[in-house]
């Protein structure tokens, strides 16, 4: 057995473990094609399906989308919203902004000091503020 796939299935158990996830195959293959590699990454449904029709997984788009919503509702990632259209999935849970590159349709980090905050309004009364999401578009040119 190849050592790299052990380590990669391994950390894809983990992190389904972390959060007390069922590890079902479609799970741990899913996890797999998101962190078995390490690399924080942005990911949009489609995407994943077709990583993982390329990588011979078995898994319908609405399963790659419920899996991902149970991921997130798990804490194990979290969702960004770009427009109406469509949603990214992300692997890194700290709070940080986000590049929207318009043009080719992809999600990266922005730098950890390219927001900063001075002041936040004040949240209605009876609510709090439970996060701040910040996506900078940008287009070439």
């Amino acid at each position: 057995m190849n050592i790299e796939t052990t380590s990669s299935e391994q950390r894809a158990a983990t992190w389904l473990a972390k959060a007390d996830l069922r590890p079902t195959r479609q799970r741990l293959s899913l996890a797999n094609l998101l962190v078995g590699d390490g690399i924080a990454r942005h990911i949009t449904a489609e995407t994943l399906f077709e990583m993982a029709n390329n990588a011979n997984v078995s898994v319908s788009l609405a399963t790659v989308y419920n899996t991902l919503r149970a991921f997130c509702e798990a804490n194990l990632m979290q969702e960004v919203t770009v427009d109406g259209n469509g949603s990214y999935f992300d692997t890194r849970l700290d709070d940080h902004a986000h590049y929207y590159w318009e043009d080719d349709h992809t999600l990266t980090d922005a730098p950890a000091d390219a927001v900063i905050f001075q002041h936040l309004p004040r949240a209605p009364q009876g609510t709090t503020i439970s996060k701040i999401d910040v996506v900078i578009r940008l287009k070439r040119g």
